[in-house]
């Protein structure tokens, strides 16, 4: 068998392909269907297959469904085909030819020429962040977190509202800048940044360059092992944290002072990053932390969450809405911390924000139903769950008309449950299943049984589904059908039921059926029982209720 050969040309992706063509994604998946004769990819994945450009552009061509493609787009197809999964490399060594006027080592003359022609008509700045936003546009649709989705930017810039041009502002994992350049006035503050991955820094760094903006430095290097701003105190800190890596080098950095709050725990690695950014806050300055969810109860973070709260340093946590995240439909939060100025400065209550029932893109102003300002104290539990929406639907619970319908509903349940209760007498037989039986089997090769899920049910007449269902639940059958292991399955050709006529079928069927309503609500008592404990617990120890005198 021979090797298919490597294409020799840049790789495309459907969406890309329908940006060619100006139609929809949609389209390119027809097409791919419809047309034997389309190109069959040439990398990639099941889900997400790649194409060679020049054999997609002769089919557009040879169909008629191209266009002209424009030189933005050939740079980037270019940019594709020479660095494949290091676009970000390619992004830095395109940004650093038109910052520098030199050519770096490895950039390809065809990838020079394009990246040229285009700055030449619309600007160094204008290509870079042109670039940066295409890249950001496939990492999204890729799935990956690689860099800050603009619907978490959008959040940030939100939320941290009006910053004074003088401000100093850091990102310690700043990526490639996306985050960093967008919080604030365009021009004034001073930026800081640090990020591991080299190229990633390096195109940061050329982004602002090129765009004009002085008093922008980004560092490499990892922050939390290798920290290059010790002595920073910014007035705002900004971070989006990686939260793949599962060693945040916990023990290398078990002395570490920036603990404050705590030595988080290796599993822990986003409460390190909030730590990290918080050790570089100057007194009076604000932390806005992207984090997932868990973090607001994880039982490991307990004890650094509970610090946070003691010293009235956390100010808000927000649960933006779900899709706000790149790589996924889980609602991320953001976390609010604020240094004191001075002893005595600290919050007493921290402002919890619901948004996880609205839009990605709709208004991020909470109405009074999402948000609540949660005591100190309240929140100093053994648990220390900082997760908005309990918060929220506690603070406006009406716990005196809750604990009044749950107690009616109690009384009328445990009311009825007697009333189910079927009148029984003594039998003439012990087991009603020594006389004559049938099998289930022979009823459903007779036509008058089939096999529902998950029990038989009557399809005849001549037979009482309530009664069949019974004795199929009865101790023997039950026995037949559970495993050595414990596990419950019907057994269709073991189990039986008794041969009786259908009116006594039918006495017995109404008697199991009763009790069946019984069992379902004696476990509706019990649920019940459980609400109305709880909450009533609850009600009087936050002082919603009070013992009538």
């Amino acid at each position: 068998m021979t090797d298919t050969p490597a294409p020799a040309g840049p790789l495309v992706t459907g969406s890309e392909i329908a940006r060619l063509a100006g139609v929809t994604r949609a389209a390119v998946s027809n097409w791919r269907r419809r047309y034997g004769d389309f190109p069959a990819p040439a990398g990639g994945g099941v889900n997400s297959p790649l194409f060679d450009l020049a054999e997609v552009q002769i089919w557009l061509d040879r169909q008629r469904k191209g266009q002209d493609v424009s030189v933005d787009v050939q740079l980037w197809q270019a940019l594709r085909g020479a660095y494949g999964d290091d676009m970000v490399g390619g992004l830095a060594d395109v940004a650093r030819l038109l910052a520098e006027d030199e050519t770096p080592a490895g950039l390809p003359s065809d990838v020079a020429g394009l990246a040229r022609e285009l700055a030449e008509s619309g600007g160094a700045a204008e290509v870079v962040s042109a670039l940066a936003e295409r890249f950001t546009d496939s990492v999204r649709r890729a799935g990956s977190d690689q860099v800050t989705s603009p619907r978490i930017v959008r959040a940030v810039r939100h939320f941290a509202g009006e910053v004074a041009s003088d401000a100093t502002l850091f990102d310690p994992a700043c990526g490639i800048g996306t985050l960093l350049l967008a919080v604030g006035p365009e021009h004034g503050p001073a930026r800081r940044g640090q990020e591991a991955d080299a190229r990633s820094a390096r195109f940061a760094q050329l982004r602002a360059d090129l765009g004009g903006r002085s008093g922008v430095v980004v560092a490499t290097g990892d922050s939390l092992r290798d920290d290059r701003w010790t002595e920073l105190g910014a007035d705002l800190v900004v971070c989006d944290p990686p939260v793949s890596e599962p060693d945040w080098g916990r023990e290398d950095l078990l002395l570490d002072s920036r603990w404050e709050f705590g030595i988080p725990s290796r599993a822990e690695g986003e409460l390190a990053w909030l730590q990290h950014a918080y050790a570089h806050t100057a007194p009076g300055g604000r932390v806005l932390v992207v984090m997932p969810a868990s973090v607001a109860y994880r039982k490991a973070g307990r004890r650094i969450r509970a610090e946070l709260v003691r010293r009235g340093i956390l100010t808000q946590v927000t649960a933006l809405p779900p899709g706000t995240a790149a790589s996924h439909a889980l609602p991320v939060h953001l976390w609010h911390l604020r240094r004191p100025r001075a002893l005595g400065d600290a919050v007493t209550v921290v402002r919890m924000i619901d948004l996880t029932a609205g839009d990605p893109d709709g208004s991020l102003e909470p109405d009074l139903g999402q948000l609540a300002e949660v005591p100190l104290i309240d929140l100093l539990d053994d648990v220390v769950d900082l997760t908005p929406g309990r918060h929220v639907e506690e603070t406006h619970r009406d716990y005196a008309v809750e604990y009044q319908s749950l107690q009616r509903e109690l009384s009328e349940q445990v009311r009825m449950l007697t009333e189910l209760l079927p009148a029984l007498t003594a039998g003439d037989s012990p087991d009603s299943l020594d006389g004559p039986t049938v099998s289930v089997a022979d009823l459903a090769r007779a036509g008058l049984v089939e096999y529902g899920d998950p029990e038989p049910v009557s399809v005849s007449d001549q037979l009482d589904t309530d009664y069949l269902q019974g004795f199929l639940r009865s101790v023997i059958n039950t026995r037949r059908s559970t495993s050595a292991s414990g596990t419950f399955r019907f057994d269709g050709k073991g189990a039986r039921i008794p041969q009786m006529d259908i009116a006594g079928q039918r006495r017995y069927g109404a008697a199991f059926r009763a009790l069946l309503e019984f069992e379902e609500r004696t476990r509706r008592v019990a649920e019940l029982s459980r609400d109305v404990a709880s909450l009533a617990r609850d009600g009087l120890a936050n002082g919603a209720l009070e013992p009538e005198i």
